[in-house]
């Protein structure tokens, strides 16, 4: 990501890192915020493609730089910090009414291993807590069923509204391997021609991890190039994931089978937290030991629909 010269507020930090586990997805959004948001993080939004943010109050001077951005259409709202949420959830679908009691559960450290930790290894360090309640919030808000990576303070990679948890286990695993990928000195290097759009870069890097072309798609990628880089090779990209370690990963319901856990062995994953309850919480802890992980248990299911 070019922030050239720039000094990152820990806001325009946290805005960063969430923008960039998935930059395709994050293409004509919406921000939210939960402090007031300030110039460095006004400055970070100019050059995104977005539509609008959410937050209690905006500076004078980021706000000054927001005005500009759309021609004007860029769109700010302001946040009620007072807002309660109603405790029950009402959702209608053609004329039949669905009522649930609001998930109030708050993630804390604490809440990880309530249930405890059953695999052989049990210690999880300070950095492993630190993205396993920040994998368990965010999956909390996004759609059952739902899985999430996370690392260095930061999702990587998040597979929601899928069928099967295995399914949202690839798919979070699969923006895992992309967000890994996307560091790799190749793909850093990539020699775009003068003119390209950030935007474009961006995409363009992600379909060169891809690599999956038609034959018009390829003329048309290497177009953003000076050179056309030759592809990255299958072998590379393995070396390159064998070296990413230490992710954590959230599911919002128990595993039925052991196959997520396979799954998560391939990225990196080293700790796990769910909340438990499947008649195969066993099969699912031996799995976590066959690959060294911890897993702990926390009670709490997040399942939001």
């Amino acid at each position: 990501y070019e922030v050239e010269g720039e000094e990152l507020t820990p806001q325009a930090l946290a805005y960063l890192r969430a923008r960039q586990a998935d930059p395709l997805c994050s293409f004509g959004d919406f921000a939210a915020f939960s402090d007031p948001v300030d110039l460095a993080t006004a400055q970070l939004l100019r050059r995104e493609v977005s539509d609008g943010l959410i937050a209690p109050a905006v500076s004078e001077e980021a706000l000054e730089v927001l005005r500009a951005k759309k021609g004007g259409a860029f769109i700010v709202l302001q946040a009620d910090p007072d807002f309660q949420p109603p405790e029950v959830e009402i959702k209608e679908v053609f004329g039949v009414a669905f009522a649930q009691g609001r998930n109030s559960a708050l993630i804390t450290p604490e809440t990880l291993a309530a249930k405890g930790v059953p695999t052989a290894t049990t210690a999880l360090p300070p950095e492993a807590v630190r993205d396993l309640v920040l994998a368990a919030i965010t999956i909390k808000y996004t759609q059952s069923n739902s899985v999430g990576y996370a690392l260095d303070g930061q999702m990587i990679g998040v597979g929601a509204g899928q069928q099967s948890r295995v399914d949202c286990t690839k798919l979070a695993g699969r923006k895992a391997e992309v967000w890994w990928l996307r560091q790799h000195p190749r793909v850093l290097g990539l020699p775009f021609a003068p003119g390209v759009r950030r935007v474009d870069r961006v995409n363009a890097r992600v379909r060169y991890i891809e690599g999956d072309f038609t034959a018009p798609e390829l003329t048309q990628w290497q177009s953003h190039f000076s050179t056309p880089p030759p592809p990255l090779s299958e072998a590379e990209k393995a070396d390159w994931m064998a070296r990413l370690r230490g992710v954590s990963l959230a599911s919002d319901a128990f595993f039925p089978f052991r196959d997520s856990i396979d799954q998560a062995a391939k990225r990196g994953v080293n700790y796990v937290v769910q909340p438990g309850g499947s008649v195969a919480d066993g099969a699912v802890t031996e799995a976590c030991n066959d690959y060294g992980m911890v897993m702990a248990l926390s009670g709490v299911r997040l399942f939001h629909h």
